[in-house]
């Protein structure tokens, strides 16, 4: 971090202060086509409370894997940016390694902050050893998306939409019966193998005992089961994610099984049909037992011993975490906020206004620990996992009870041992 001699392009209605009082602040996120929106409309409320700090945009991330080993590899070479978003599921590592600051210095010295107003289950994640390290940005769950003008060709309305993966594959003979190319799409790649833990949490079990992977208990093969029935009885097309994200938006599936972050982007680019989304389908009619929580925290990595320059990145930290900059998250995407402060400035209308964004928080009290991987090959588990999965997409692998024992000899050598 460095004061600035010249302006910035990025530098939006920051008052009267001149380009050489500014603190630059530099700060990396993921997945610009979800977020990029969502800090056109902060940057500008941050600028009016904060004339003296510019924000520089770093490169985003692709994804969440690419965001923890961009900085893993920015630590080594001494690049650090000064707050950087991470998945709920990747903060540990950088913890561990001693990248993360903890905040508490800079939590204690506020007036009328409370830890408690930020959901429970998201704070958890960012909490070590009793330390806040990352606060909560964005809170996500799987939903279902339905185009409604394809879903009445098989004769299906809001009335009657699949709640099992059985009633999911019904649909999709249906839709192919009434000529739908390709009636669904499953979010399988969606980034932390989040969809394979929506269906071990979706039976109440984890993913990760301690240190023990649990896809060799009952759960796993019956995750593993429905994965296979799901993309052969659908014949689900191998589509790369933001693909599948295009191909929904254009009225080409009828049904996409994903993250509710994308809800604001899918309505800003779809075309000219009628979107719905519905609680995420379970193995029976009562739903999933559980959920994991997905969407990603701010973490403090600054290398930066100047209180000044740590001040301004505490700063913009703790405004895109609470107030209006969580609120404009909601506003713009599909992510729930996840304090109340943000809650009461949406209120309740905001979701009765917009129905699409409203699933997700009805499917609150499922939400449950979007689990990492312990250890430092962590990311190479999460990439065993998908590769796996892809295979079961490709129809490479058949025998799902085969599957779960190479999967889980594979991942458990990969984790540390002891419980």
């Amino acid at each position: 971090m460095k004061t600035l001699t010249t302006a910035m392009a990025l530098v939006l209605a920051a008052g009267a202060a001149t380009a050489e009082d500014k603190i630059v602040v530099e700060f990396a996120y993921p997945y610009s086509h979800l977020f990029d929106v969502t800090y056109e409309k902060i940057l500008p409320k941050f600028y009016a409370e904060n004339p003296n700090i510019e924000i520089k945009m770093r490169a985003t991330y692709e994804s969440y894997e690419d965001g923890t080993n961009t900085i893993l590899r920015e630590a080594v070479a001494g690049t650090l940016p000064d707050v950087t978003m991470q998945g709920l599921n990747r903060q540990a590592i950088l913890v561990e390694k001693g990248i993360a600051k903890s905040l508490e210095p800079f939590i204690a010295q506020e007036a009328d902050f409370a830890k408690d107003g930020y959901h429970k289950a998201m704070l958890d994640l960012g909490t070590f050893n009793e330390d806040v390290y990352g606060l909560p940005f964005s809170i996500s769950l799987p939903v279902g998306y339905y185009n409604m003008e394809t879903m009445a060709k098989a004769g299906y309305d809001e009335t009657n939409l699949p709640t099992t993966w059985a009633e999911v594959i019904e649909a999709c003979s249906r839709l192919k019966e009434a000529g739908v190319e390709n009636p669904m799409f499953w979010g399988w790649n969606i980034t932390g193998n989040w969809f394979l833990q929506a269906l071990m949490w979706s039976q109440d079990k984890p993913t990760v005992m301690g240190t023990d992977f649990t896809l060799d208990e009952p759960e796993g093969l019956q995750a593993l089961n429905t994965m296979k029935d799901l993309f052969q009885g659908c014949e689900m097309q191998n589509l790369e994610w933001k693909g599948a994200l295009a191909s929904f938006s254009a009225g080409e599936i009828g049904m996409m099984y994903w993250s509710t972050s994308a809800v604001g982007a899918v309505e800003r680019a779809m075309g000219d049909f009628t979107l719905v989304t519905h609680e995420y389908p379970g193995f029976t009619a009562e739903g999933p037992m559980g959920l994991p929580a997905g969407g990603n925290s701010a973490l403090l990595v600054s290398t930066s011993e100047d209180p000044a320059e740590l001040e301004a990145a505490w700063k913009w930290l703790k405004f895109i975490t609470s107030g209006e900059g969580a609120a404009d998250v909601a506003r713009t995407t599909g992510y729930m906020p996840p304090n109340q402060a943000a809650n009461e400035i949406i209120l309740a209308d905001f979701y009765a206004e917009n129905p699409a964004k409203a699933t997700a928080v009805r499917q609150l009290p499922l939400l449950r620990e979007w689990q990492a991987y312990p250890g430092d090959n962590g990311l190479a588990a999460t990439q065993v996992i998908y590769d796996g999965i892809e295979g079961i997409v490709t129809g490479e692998y058949d025998d799902m009870e085969e599957l779960q024992q190479d999967l889980t000899e594979e991942v458990q050598d990969l984790l540390p041992s002891g419980s």
